[in-house]
Parts: C-alpha cells; sequence; structure tokens
C-alpha cells in the first residue's frame, strides 16, 4: 500500500501575543502543538479527558483543556499559556500571590490553576471563598488541600490585582 500524503490545516493564532502561521494536520490537539511545536511546557498532559486542569490554557480569555481541543479550533483566535503571564520581565499578580502564599507544591497543576484563577479573577475581581472553590472545580492538584491555593486567589482578589 503506497504511503499517503497526510492531508494538513493551515493555522493562523496568535500565542502569547506572537502571531504563528503553521500547518497542522485535522487530529493534531493544541497541547501538543503548543508543547511539541512551540517549546512551551507549562501546560502539562495528564487526565486526557478534561477533567483534571493541568493541560488549561486561555483561549480568547476563557480557560479551555488543550489536551481534548483539536489545534485547528484555535485558528484566528489568541492563547494565552503561563508562559505569556510574565510581563517586561516582572511576574502577573496571581503568580507572585502563588508564591507568596505558598499556592503550590511540586508545581505541576499550577499553571492551570494560575490561568483558571486568571479567568475568574478577571470576571469578578473579589470573589468569595465559596466563589473560587466553585470557580476552581474542574483543577486537580494531588499535593495539597487546596487551602493555599484558594488563599493564594484570595489575595489577589482582594487587593484587586487581577487584570
Amino acid at each position: 500500500m503506497a504511503d499517503r500524503e497526510r492531508q494538513t490545516l493551515p493555522l493562523s493564532f496568535s500565542v502569547n501575543g506572537t502571531r504563528y502561521d503553521i500547518e497542522v494536520e485535522p487530529h493534531e490537539l493544541l497541547l501538543d502543538v503548543i508543547r511539541k511545536r512551540l517549546g512551551l511546557t507549562g501546560a502539562k498532559r495528564s487526565c486526557d479527558v478534561q477533567v483534571c486542569g493541568a493541560c488549561t490554557v486561555l483561549l480568547d480569555g476563557r480557560p479551555v483543556s488543550s489536551c481534548t481541543l483539536p489545534a485547528f479550533e484555535a485558528r484566528d483566535k489568541d492563547v494565552l499559556t503561563i508562559e505569556g503571564m510574565a510581563r517586561d520581565g516582572k511576574l502577573h499578580p496571581i503568580q507572585e500571590a502563588f508564591i507568596e502564599y505558598g499556592g503550590f507544591q511540586c508545581g505541576f497543576c499550577t499553571p492551570g490553576m494560575i490561568l483558571t484563577a486568571k479567568t475568574l479573577l478577571d470576571e469578578n475581581p473579589d470573589p468569595t471563598e465559596e466563589e473560587v472553590i466553585e470557580y476552581m472545580n474542574g483543577n486537580i492538584c494531588r499535593c495539597t488541600g487546596y487551602k493555599k491555593i484558594v488563599e493564594s486567589i484570595m489575595g489577589v482578589g482582594k487587593a484587586g490585582e487581577a487584570s
């Protein structure tokens, strides 16, 4: 049987403010494009079924599971990864809060937690503890009891420094 030519689709999108024009295979996932092609390894592969949050990136400002999202779905959109959070060498206030309040241990889930928290705080700069817990429900941490994560997010929210 002769080798078939691979079908590819054009993908133009922005990642962390940089525009990319690449070809992707129809089945190629956004997580794989971000990690393997662009070298941005903050988003992690873990569950592959949208339940853990380790692969979370922001697509036009909304958290998505990049482990199940076909890359071509990001066409003409803006993707933000954890690598794009810092500006001019300064950590984002949410990143600073996770350090200050000890909102991480091993760090595997931290990028997804921070990006999801950014969306929450962009929508609601002063959430209650219950609102934080509910919003962060799709992000799993295997190391902590979530107390420090919630404290980190609440610390930023109270300061009103989310954006």
